[in-house]
């Protein structure tokens, strides 16, 4: 059996390679450092009363907020009934825009007749529907996740149908000359194209996801975060508010992160 060639790399592209590394170290290490500034001044101007600490809590407060919820069991059952309901938003919205605008690129016939309605759709404020969705399906999840929908799905439908128009005519002339069906064209063509489009369109379809949920959750919820931070601004609990905010951040993150690795293997991939 041989064994696999190790490839050859220069003494100038390995002190390239170096830096690069220590450049990405950097980055990541200012960014956990100001992170880390950040809350201790926050901290410490709330300490010594520079701000009052009843209207921006404190990173101590905040942490013993935390830990009171999860000595009730209550902090999963929040955490997992928003985060449940961003994942079937954001799924739903992902994977029907998609489709629509795969069929909207597929007929132009139908993408002109769409074209005024999904303008109008997508600069209507989301949140006037809200009422509407409670009334239609009750008090319970289904309504904030058609909300988390309807906020996600207009802006995913319109981001990809332009990626797939500016796709390069050339290609698609080509794939004509030697027959390609439309399907191939689809297939061999326009979706590996779009591929960054796509990804772009996801890393966007994460945050309106997360806000569809919450204002819906602000609207009708009995738990999820949305639902503390409503319930703590009512009682004027502020550590209560800020510590579901700052969950929220953090998992919204941790989602970011992951579409990230995604977008890396499907590059790798192409």
């Amino acid at each position: 059996m041989y064994e696999a060639a190790t490839p050859y790399i220069s003494k100038e592209h390995r002190e390239f390679l170096k830096k690069v590394k220590r450049k990405n170290v950097l980055i990541r290490v200012t960014q956990f450092a100001l992170l880390i500034l950040f809350f201790a001044a926050w901290e410490i101007v709330a300490r010594y009363k520079i701000v009052d600490p009843f209207l921006v809590s404190q990173p101590s407060r905040m942490l013993k907020t935390i830990i009171a919820l999860s000595q009730n069991g209550s902090l999963l059952m929040h955490i997992w009934v928003t985060l449940s309901e961003t994942i079937i938003g954001f799924t739903l919205g992902t994977i029907i825009g998609m489709i629509i605008a795969i069929l909207l690129w597929w007929s132009d016939f139908l993408s002109k007749v769409s074209e005024p309605y999904l303008v109008v759709l997508n600069s209507l404020p989301k949140i006037a529907l809200g009422p509407i969705f409670i009334v239609w399906m009750g008090n319970g999840e289904a309504p904030i996740i058609t909300m988390a929908l309807a906020i996600s799905l207009i802006v995913t439908i319109i981001s990809l149908q332009t990626g797939f128009k500016e796709v390069d005519e050339e290609k698609i002339k080509l794939l004509k000359t030697f027959g390609a069906t439309k399907m191939q064209i689809l297939t061999k063509c326009i979706l590996p194209a779009s591929v960054p489009t796509i990804i772009s369109a996801i890393k966007i379809n994460i945050g309106l996801s997360w806000v569809g949920v919450i204002t819906g959750e602000f609207l009708v919820s009995k738990a999820g975060l949305g639902y503390l931070i409503v319930y703590g601004g009512q009682i004027f609990k502020l550590d209560l508010v800020m510590t579901s905010v700052l969950i929220l951040s953090i998992l919204s993150a941790l989602m970011y992160i992951f579409i990230v690795y995604l977008e890396k293997k499907l590059i790798r991939w192409r």
